[in-house]
């Protein structure tokens, strides 16, 4: 059996989450309900979507149709801002777990550090109390917000997903998380493709006769963080998960880790109170 099958990182609560799977941002109807449906015939366990990302029924769909036993799959949502508050967040979770016909879920987190953050994650530490949820986190929350969270939660994050390349190479924060046993997981780790043509990842990249899509992988899951890369293409889909048949040489890691340029897709979160 293929290592991505059964390769998997532990949290910090013990539940177990594949180290490599789909994220869905931007994908629509029908494309995403193509998407996660190719992604599960692939090997694919792991989805990860957003209220915001308005797909949440589509993907629930293609979930209910592959017939895979829901104790096979790790689905991920999170509780945008205009729900932000301990009984809004709650609704907002019954809405998601409607939309993608599913009785729980197993990551739910923040999307956004915005105002009524703290709040929310009460909501959230209630949902995995009561069992609703087996794991809950945050998104793009730096170490600014992440401390200010640790002082009043109960529940240490498992996960903050972020944006996370060779070409934002956030060590500090990648330290921070390890040091208090929140896994980081990456969204956008081929930088939307805006990067593969760079000279050094092209060079590493005709090394180990890979695509430059999976050298920017296997550098993350060598990190040891989860990698979501979002793909419509059934050939990409495959190819993605290609790559537990090689490992990058120190000398390489160090060289990808040298690429640091603060090159981002989103907005940085570091400006928001």
């Amino acid at each position: 059996m293929s290592l991505f099958f059964t390769s998997k990182f532990k949290l910090n609560n013990e539940v177990e989450i594949p180290v490599l799977g789909l994220g869905t941002w931007n994908l629509f109807g029908e494309d995403a309900y193509n998407a996660v449906k190719w992604a599960l015939e692939a090997g694919y366990r792991l989805i990860d979507t957003a209220t915001i990302y308005a797909n949440e029924r589509s993907i629930g769909e293609a979930l209910q149709d592959s017939n895979i036993p829901r104790e096979e799959l790790f689905i991920t949502s999170k509780v945008w801002e205009t729900d932000f508050g301990f009984d809004s967040t709650l609704k907002a979770f019954e809405k998601s777990l409607k939309k993608l016909k599913t009785d729980y879920l197993d990551l739910y987190l923040i999307h956004w550090p915005q105002k009524k953050r703290l709040e929310t994650w009460k909501a959230l530490e209630k949902l995995l109390n009561e069992g609703k949820v087996r794991a809950i986190g945050v998104s793009n929350f730096t170490i600014r917000h992440l401390k200010e969270l640790l002082e009043i939660a109960t529940i240490v994050p498992a996960i903050n997903q972020v944006e996370f390349s060779p070409f934002l190479y956030q060590k500090e924060l990648l330290e921070f998380c390890a040091s208090h046993e929140i896994r980081l997981e990456a969204y956008s780790p081929l930088t939307r493709g805006k990067k593969l043509d760079h000279p050094v990842l092209q060079e590493i990249s005709s090394k180990y006769q890979k695509s430059p899509a999976q050298i920017l992988i296997r550098w993350g899951l060598q990190h040891g963080i989860v990698e979501i890369p979002k793909s419509s293409s059934k050939k990409h889909l495959i190819e993605n998960t290609q790559v537990f048949d090689f490992k990058l040489n120190p000398e390489d890691m160090n060289r990808l880790n040298s690429l640091n340029e603060d090159f981002r897709i989103t907005y940085d979160p570091e400006t928001i109170k």
